[in-house]
């Protein structure tokens, strides 16, 4: 038996990772909107013992709708409602700093911690088009610099509202007619470069103190975020040796900003297509690829890339002369992984679109379960993760397959539990609850 056990997260999406899952027979194109599929997803997840669940979001219709489904139900308002169905595995929302302002999205993440009995967390993220900018009244896009100062900002005054209310506040004295102790509220008056927030949070301290703080962006400035702040890192690496020097850096950079390394859990995504062989796997995979819809995704690809679609050739490798990555302002990490693994591989457009339209960038597995298994162990114990953020390529289907058929492995090789032992996310993932910020400054001060 293992002491290190794994970390899984269940990253849900309608149909599945792969872009064109819903076009399958099995597939609802209608799922994105479905609560009773998210329950199902949330149910299966929990009985596989899982971490979290991760529902990722952006402020803007991002891409074409014929190419696949792409209304999703706000995070936050779905969650709420998993929160009510499902009892231990952690809730974790993506919500933008970009868009959204500290005072309202603390008080959201502090409600469904309340409202979940200590469950959730938040995915900070900076959001990279410019579409979702000219929704909020920008012309373009805020420069990367910009986005990740903001960010920055934004978690400091997170923390300082959640950390508004000592955590024995209320006193609930019926006979004197005292409902709380005004000395314990800590107002955060807070006056910086980009928020002035006075008051504090009209909600007391939650049940786990903070959300588990995660965070998903790989450029440098991502990865300082990360190093202050995070406690879960949503990553892509399509190598094991890429898996190691990221996961070395992550952790050198969280020593360096002056933590533990251990409390930060670098979760590499892995979209794992399962047969009970390895021919039954391979020609699942096929199947999907085969579904892929080339003329949507060539026009993805070429605004990832930031260049005219009649530049990306579909049967030539991609253009010698691309920007380099410096020169991106918007999602520079996908960017660099996206040219670096046509150029490793030396693709041609038409291959890497069919790389990318399982998962993203994110490393897709074809294979058996115990060959999955083998590779999920192999990144864990060589030190390239802490665990895995799983994308089923198909859902249902896929996750199912991966509860009940690979977490089993796992479970018999000791890597993974075979039941809860902890009531809250930040249990699950091994971490503390964080002590409240003023009470320590007023330690520091004595």
């Amino acid at each position: 038996m293992v002491e290190r056990q794994l970390h899984l997260n269940a990253f849900l999406m309608s149909t599945g990772h792969h872009e064109a899952s819903w076009r399958l027979p099995e597939s609802d194109p209608f799922a994105a909107t479905d609560v009773a599929h998210y329950v199902n997803l949330a149910r299966v997840a929990e009985r596989g013992t899982f971490d979290s669940l991760f529902l990722a979001d952006g402020p803007q219709l991002n891409g074409d709708v014929g190419r696949r489904p792409l209304g999703v139900l706000e995070p936050l308002t779905l969650l709420t409602v998993l929160a009510g169905v499902t009892e231990r595995i952690g809730l974790i929302a993506t919500a933008s700093t970009t868009y959204n302002s500290p005072y309202n999205l603390a008080r959201r993440f502090a409600s469904l911690d309340h409202v979940s009995g200590g469950r959730a967390g938040w995915n900070i993220v900076t959001s990279a088009t410019v579409e979702a900018a000219r929704n909020f009244g920008l012309p373009e896009l805020p420069d990367h610099a910009a986005r990740y100062a903001r960010a920055d900002e934004f978690v400091q005054v997170a923390q300082k509202l959640w950390d508004s209310w000592e955590d024995d506040v209320i006193v609930a004295d019926k006979s004197a007619g005292v409902w709380g102790d005004q000395s314990k509220i800590h107002p955060p008056a807070h006056h910086g470069e980009y928020f002035s927030v006075e008051g504090a949070l009209n909600i007391p301290r939650s049940p786990q103190g903070y959300p588990l703080l995660v965070q998903a962006g790989s450029s440098e400035d991502g990865k300082g975020l990360a190093a202050k702040y995070a406690e879960a890192v949503f990553t892509a690496q399509q190598t094991l040796e890429e898996g190691l020097s990221f996961y070395g850096d992550l952790k050198a950079r969280a020593v360096a900003a002056g933590r533990e390394p251990n409390t930060i859990k670098i979760l590499p995504g892995i979209v794992p297509v399962i047969g009970s062989t390895e021919a039954e796997a391979v020609a699942k995979d096929r199947e999907l690829d085969e579904a892929i819809v080339p003329q949507y995704a060539h026009r993805q690809l070429a605004s990832t890339l930031r260049i005219p679609v009649e530049e990306l050739d579909l049967d030539k490798q991609l253009p010698a002369d691309l920007l380099p990555e410096d020169a991106i302002e918007g999602a520079k990490s996908r960017y660099t992984l996206t040219v670096e693994l046509a150029r490793r591989e030396r693709l041609t457009v038409r291959q890497l679109i069919g790389r990318l339209g399982g998962g993203r960038g994110h490393r897709t597995f074809t294979g058996t379960p115990e060959q999955v298994a083998e590779t999920i162990e192999t990144w864990f114990t060589r030190g390239a993760a802490d665990g895995f953020n799983i994308m089923p390529a198909t859902l249902p289907s896929g996750l199912e397959l991966f509860v009940d058929h690979v977490v089993p492995i796992l479970r018999s090789r000791g890597l993974f539990r075979t039941e809860y032992t902890a009531s809250t996310l930040r249990g699950h993932y091994g971490l503390s609850r964080p002590a409240n910020s003023n009470l320590l400054a007023e330690a520091v001060a004595r």
